[in-house]
């Protein structure tokens, strides 16, 4: 079901040095920051041969973004994505073996324009997973 790893998350807790320190010492390719109020975040994509990394930033007071930071104030891994052909079908499959979606189970836009699915840490290895459809 699983496709390509299509990013790891970071929480940061300032976004313009992380993105430096990425340009700078590693000279990655460091996208613009964009704003993606239905998740609460502001995210910069580092693009890499193999895969991505996405910088995330809490956009506001109500961002879940906040809560991690308050835990890991020197930020770290958020989460994982993985590609899917088809989400709705990867979230009933998953559902049927027991996994929890986040939310109401409703598909959200992410950064990247398609529908994205949050599974819950506790259901695997305490790893936030986030799926997206290719």
């Amino acid at each position: 079901m699983i496709g390509r790893l299509n990013h790891v998350a970071i929480a940061v807790p300032d976004l313009e040095a992380a993105m430096t320190q990425y340009r700078n010492a590693l000279g990655a390719n460091v996208g613009a920051p964009q704003d993606e109020p239905d998740h609460g975040v502001r995210v910069v994509f580092i693009e890499l041969p193999n895969t991505k990394i996405e910088l995330l930033y809490p956009l506001g007071e109500a961002s879940p973004i906040n809560g991690f930071l308050q835990k890991n104030p020197a930020g770290g891994i958020h989460h994982i994505c993985y590609e899917v052909e088809d989400i709705a079908a990867a979230a009933k499959q998953l559902t049927g073996t027991g996994a929890r979606v986040l939310g109401d189970g409703t598909p959200k836009i992410g950064a990247h324009g398609k529908p994205v699915l949050f599974l819950h840490p506790k259901d695997f290895n305490g790893c936030l997973i986030e799926l997206e459809e290719i």
